[in-house]
């Protein structure tokens, strides 16, 4: 946990307040979390999926 609050405060987002640090954190997580699921959907669903390129 030491060195996660390190890499914050040497981070861009080190001088903002708390609350602007939770939210910017949570934005982050969230936007990780949604493409670990579409990860998941893909390699789950892809097989069935037919997927053309085209003009």
């Amino acid at each position: 946990m030491d060195v996660v609050k390190e890499i914050i405060q040497n981070s861009a987002i080190g001088p903002l307040s708390r609350g602007y640090k939770g939210l910017v954190l949570s934005l982050f997580a969230s936007i990780v979390g949604t493409l670990l699921m579409m990860l998941v959907v893909l390699i789950i669903k892809g097989p069935e999926m037919s997927i053309q390129f085209g003009y």
